[in-house]
Formats: structure tokens, sequence, C-alpha cells
């Protein structure tokens, strides 16, 4: 993977910086189609280019995204007065692309392309299809159904009939048809074999884009009716129920042949479930991821380790851009309770729960805490990692809070403030949260400065997604409990808690928060269950609405029989995140932009414009 950015970087420095590759007309006067049709290297280029530029949602380029939802909240110089989400939220339109890739298309099926080895063009032309299906798959999640402009490559002349280059939108059931029988052509065109960096698609990656695809369309047409005005007269948002079995079964057979393929499995290396967890999505080239956003020092780094690190741990200025939420941290239960809430104050909440070490109160959590968030207590890479807001003290009948600078320590050389804080200012790389992330932060500290950055790559697809799959759609499907259970609880027993006897969608709900957190997921999982309407709803008391923190103290107070224990205040985050999040039935789908409209009147425009 690495040769091949190496040409991509090589490819935009000689052509332009547009990323419209070789196939733009600017282009064609530098190199020919035969050139390039005729040269692996330059063929690999081209690809490299394609995948370049299909980086949508949340990324670890945009850190500051996460903060957008309910998994983190902003932690620097905040604070953050977003309560709607935007109608042009995460949209894609990219026919620019999809134009792109249907001129490559055309050139490695010419005579240009004429002595390259059949089987590699099958792989090359597989890959670019593939690209090319990812780009609709995107937009019919943020939209809908969108023109469908097959392998046409369209040429413009003065006095030309402009309505002829005019597609009208497909209904949103024809565009998921359309990616669905797409991906279904393509897999037997790309190898079978993983790759080292998961970085090109491959048969397994074109399954999962079918299954994820297929699971989206069925859980839409089954759900649509908790918001029945959330559809157009014409069915470009909206897919009839009685579509959703079919749905559901494409998704089923689908990852049930990814299964039984053998190439990709859960990541069970570590004996240690928690740090297993964190490798099992962080460490490159294991057995678990099918398809990655990749990156590599030098010359292709992200800068979310610089961003997101803790700043005990931190190898440069920056820290804690953005910081997990209480919210997220209660979403993982414990090993013998399925209700993660921190047990913080007792039963009648007439007292703290006091604790010997700050770590104790997330004993035996789910281990895939761990794996994905630093919390008071744990280690980064080996370093134990101290959050402490303050002290305690108990007066008048009262408790009170003792505070100072970050690294702070009282005259007996007792830490008041932690470096790691948490505090509630808004001053900058200072985390008001309680925890730091920590997947995909790298533990490489030079990977946090911002001379370096970091190359963690950016997961995509794996397996466990294969088996949640596989879970909620045998679940629709009416098979037995012991069947739907079967799926879910391989990834259960990896972290470490209860198997399930029987599962139901809010089941699946929980265990794809928790499993794909940080993984571009969450977003989209609620819309297509017909559900972020009430997870978001805008009321300040809803706890899932409001981002939370968790501040630790250590008492100090020899008069007080609990001196030198720790306690936990759950506070809302309002100096982070000032008002709780609020999704409107507008927001299932992005708008259509006017510009759109202008240019191809024959596009609709979506609910609620």
């Amino acid at each position: 993977m690495k040769k091949i950015n190496i040409l991509l970087i090589i490819t935009v420095t000689i052509l332009s910086v547009n990323c419209s590759g070789f196939l733009d007309r600017e282009s064609e006067s530098i190199l020919s189609d035969e050139q390039v049709f005729s040269d692996q290297n330059m063929i690999t280029s081209v690809l490299a280019n394609y995948y370049g530029r299909i980086d949508w949602g949340q990324s670890l380029e945009r850190g500051g995204d996460y903060s957008i939802l309910d998994e983190a909240c902003i932690s620097t110089a905040g604070p953050d007065n977003r309560q709607d989400f935007g109608n042009d939220l995460w949209r894609v339109y990219d026919y620019t692309l999809i134009r792109n890739v249907n001129q490559f298309l055309k050139g490695i099926n010419s005579d240009a392309a004429a002595d390259l080895d059949p089987a590699y063009r099958n792989q090359i032309e597989g890959e670019a299809r593939f690209i090319r299906i990812w780009v609709y798959f995107n937009m019919c999640r943020c939209m809908g159904g969108m023109p469908i402009v097959g392998d046409e490559v369209f040429e413009y002349s003065g006095g030309m009939d402009i309505t002829t280059l005019q597609f009208p939108r497909s209904t949103e059931a024809e565009l998921y048809n359309y990616i669905i029988n797409e991906c279904t052509a393509i897999a037997n065109l790309l190898p079978e074999e993983p790759t080292i960096n998961a970085a090109r698609a491959n048969k397994w990656a074109a399954l999962m884009l079918k299954a994820r695809a297929a699971i989206y369309a069925a859980s839409i047409a089954k759900y649509n009716y908790l918001t029945p005005d959330v559809k157009t007269a014409g069915g470009e948002v909206g897919i009839p129920a009685n579509l959703a079995a079919g749905y559901y079964e494409t998704a089923y057979n689908t990852v049930n042949e990814i299964i039984a393929g053998g190439k990709y499995r859960l990541y069970t290396e570590n004996p240690d479930k928690g740090a297993n967890f964190y490798e099992a999505v962080c460490q490159k080239g294991n057995y678990e991821v099918i398809w990655a956003r990749d990156y590599y020092y030098p010359g292709g780094t992200n800068n979310f380790t610089n961003y997101a690190i803790a700043s005990s741990v931190r190898g440069d200025i920056d820290a804690n851009g953005v910081t997990p939420t209480l919210n997220i941290v209660e979403a993982f239960e414990y090993k013998d309770n399925r209700d993660g809430t921190l047990r913080t104050r007792t039963a009648d909440d007439a007292d703290y729960v006091y604790y010997d070490n700050p770590q104790d109160v997330f004993a035996n959590k789910d281990a895939r805490l761990y794996g994905t968030v630093v919390y008071p207590g744990s280690d980064f890479n080996g370093v134990p990692m101290t959050y402490q807001a303050g002290q305690k003290y108990y007066e008048n009948g009262e408790w009170k809070e003792r505070s100072s600078n970050l690294g702070s320590t009282d005259s007996d050389g007792d830490l008041i403030t932690a470096d790691n804080g948490p505090d509630m200012s808004s001053s900058q790389f200072v985390n008001n949260s309680g925890f730091n992330i920590r997947k995909f932060v790298s533990y490489n500290r030079d990977a946090s400065t911002r001379g370096r950055l970091s190359d963690m790559w950016f997961v995509r697809m794996r397996y466990a997604e294969a088996l949640m799959i596989a879970a909620e759609a045998a679940l629709e499907l009416g098979k037995p409990q012991t069947e739907v259970c079967g799926y879910i609880n391989q990834i259960r027993d990896r972290a470490g808690i209860l198997p399930l006897t029987s599962v139901t969608l809010n089941d699946i709900v929980q265990e794809r928060r928790v499993e794909f957190v940080y993984e571009n997921h969450r977003w989209w999982d609620l819309k297509r269950w017909r559900i972020a309407h009430q997870v978001w709803d805008g009321n300040s008391e809803t706890y899932s609405a409001t981002h939370y923190s968790l501040f630790p103290y250590r008492i100090k107070d020899p008069s007080h029989p609990q001196n030198g224990k720790w306690v936990f205040d759950k506070l809302r985050s309002t100096w982070t995140s000032t008002y709780p999040r609020r999704f409107e039935y507008r927001n299932y789908y992005n708008f259509i932009n006017q510009d759109w409209i202008n240019r191809n009147p024959k596009i609709v425009r979506n609910p609620y414009q």
C-alpha cells in the first residue's frame, strides 16, 4: 500500500491538485490513454487517487465530528453551542468521481489496455466499480434515491439538448437494489485473499457492502412506519414495507457467505480482553479487519492522535480536542449486570459510594471499554492515567471541593488537580469530560506531535459487523433464538460479558453501539431504525440527548472516616455542550441543494425542504 500511496503523490504532483487524476480533459494533453492504460503503475496510481477521495462521515481527519453525536464532546476552547443537526451534515454528492470512474472503466476495457493480463484487468475493474458503488451507497444513506447513470460518460457540446443529460432520481429501493446487484457482480472479479493493510477492496469487502446495503434497506422498509411522513410521493425517500423480508434475506445470506468463507474471524490473540479489543481495531494487518482507510508515515498521516491524546502522555502541546462522554462509558455493561450505569451514589442517593482506587468503579466492566476509552485508574501503553478534578472535604454538613491549576499539589505534596483534569474551564487542550479516547489513538508518542502525526488506520469494515448483521437479519427473519444468540454471543464472549439467551432489536442497538464506537456507525444506525428522533429529542432531562461528564475527587479530610477514598460526581456538561441534541424528522435525509435542482430540474426535493 505504501507504493500505491507514493504513486498517488507523484500523480497529483505531475498533473494537478484537484484530485481528478489522469482522466480530466486537462490531463489528456499530458498523458494519453495508451500511456495510462498500458502501464500497471499508472493504473494503480489512478485507483489510489480514487481511494483517497472517498473519506466521508466521521473520520480520523475530522476528529471534532465525534462530538456531534453522543459518543464524545469537545474538550478544548468550548463551549459547543450546537443543538440541531445540519441539513447537509455528512452529505455526499459526488458525480464528478462517478464520472471519473466511468471514464476509467471505459479506458480499462479499451484497446489501450488490450495487453493487460485478464485477471489483473478483472481485479482493477472490480476495484473501480467498488469505489463507484461506495459513492452511491454513501449518497443513498444520506439522501435516499439519486440518479443512477450506469456506465455512461456524458459529454456536452454547444447546441446539444441538455435535457438528455438530466436524469431523475431513482427510488430509494432502486438505488439500494443497484448497489446490491453491483456488489454481487464484482465480488468474483476481486481477489479472495486479504491484503496486509486492508486498503484495497477484495471479494469480502464487496460482500460486506452488499450486506450493509441490504440491512439498511431492510430496516428502512420495516421501520419507516415510525416516521410515516418521512417519504416522497415518488418513492425517492421511503421503501415499501413488503420489501423488508427480501432485503433481510439478502443480508442474512451474504454475511453467512462471508462467515463460511473463513478468511476473517474475530481477533483473539491477546489473553487480556481489553487490550485484545484495542488490537482488534487498531493493529494493522490483523485477520478481523476487512477494509480500512490506511495511512503511512511519511507522506500519508492523520492528526487524530495529536488531537485526542491525553495531556499526561502527549508528545506536543495538543491534547483533549475531543473526549468521550460519560454517556458512552455507561453504555458498556458490567460482567454481572447489563445496566452499565456507574455506581457512584448509594441506592437512596443519600451518600457517595466510596472507592479505594479510582479504577474500582470500572471493575468488571465490558472489556471493550478499556479498548475504547482511557478512564481514571487505567493505563495508556503501560503509563498509569490519573484523573482528579480536585479534593473533597466535609464541612458544615456538606461536601465541598478544592481545585487548582492542572498538575497542582497542596502544602503536603498531595495532588489537587491532575494534569489530565478534568475541569470546567474553556481553556485550550484541557480535559472537560474525565476520559480520553483510546480507540484509533496511537501508542507511538511521536504520533501525537505536529511534526509527525499518526499513521493509525481507520477501520471501515470488520468481521464483527458480519456477525452483527447476521444476528439482526436472523432476528428479523424469525430464525431460532439459539441461532440469533449464537452470532451475538461470539462478540460478547470476546468482551468477557454474559451470553444472551434471547435477543431483541434493543439488544442489537446496544451491542452495535458499544462494539462500533468511533467507527462511523451510530448516526446511520439510529437513522435506519428510525429512532434517532427519540434518542436525541432535544430535552435537557433526557439522558441520551445530553452530554455528561465524570469528575473524580479524592477525599482530603483527616477528620472524615473515608479520608483518602475516591468519589465521583456525574455532571451535565453544559460548559462543553450547552444544549441537548435535537434530531428532527428533516434530519433523516439531507436536503437537496438548490444548485443541483437548477442544473437538473428533474431532481425533486427531500421531505421537509
